[in-house]
């Protein structure tokens, strides 16, 4: 488990993220992460063999065939596929392996650790940097509409 000092340092020291399992349906969890990402200035790169793009940006069918640097491996897939994938995002230069909520492998912890990446688990990013740096709050969406705050044109 990686303290809220060290995340914040991920956050602040990461551009790029291969975000592994990304769906191009707006209603999926991973989508969200990813619309949220990009909203807050990071290059969120999808790998999915099923898509050719989401969100605009092109699709890989594996990490592999990413041609430019990536910072962060994040990864939205069953916990047995972790080990493989965290070889994967050793080899091809990731700093972190950052499994989603609900994910933990203690194999590919190991691996991580062992080449010397940052390895962050059972988090999610979106959920992540809204509690570090702001922006948690109903449902994880600042529409502006629902507020915790009183409107000023309102009186007694």
């Amino acid at each position: 488990m990686t303290d809220t000092n060290e995340i914040r340092r991920i956050f602040l020291e990461i551009q790029t993220v291969a975000m592994v399992g990304l769906s191009a349906n707006w209603y999926r969890p991973s989508y969200f992460a990813a619309k949220y990402l990009i909203d807050h200035g990071y290059r969120v790169i999808p790998v999915n063999p099923n898509y050719k793009e989401i969100l605009g940006e092109v699709c890989y069918p594996d990490l592999a065939s990413i041609p430019e640097k990536v910072d962060v491996v994040d990864l939205f897939q069953r916990a047995e596929k972790t080990p493989d994938l965290a070889r994967q995002a050793i080899q091809i230069g990731a700093k972190v392996v950052w499994l989603q909520l609900g994910i933990v492998n203690e194999e590919a912890e190991g691996i991580v650790y062992k080449a010397g990446l940052k390895y962050v688990d059972d988090r999610c990013m979106k959920i992540e940097h809204s509690r570090i740096f702001g922006g948690l709050n109903f449902v994880g969406v600042n529409t502006g509409i629902i507020s915790s705050t009183r409107n000023k044109t309102i009186t007694n």
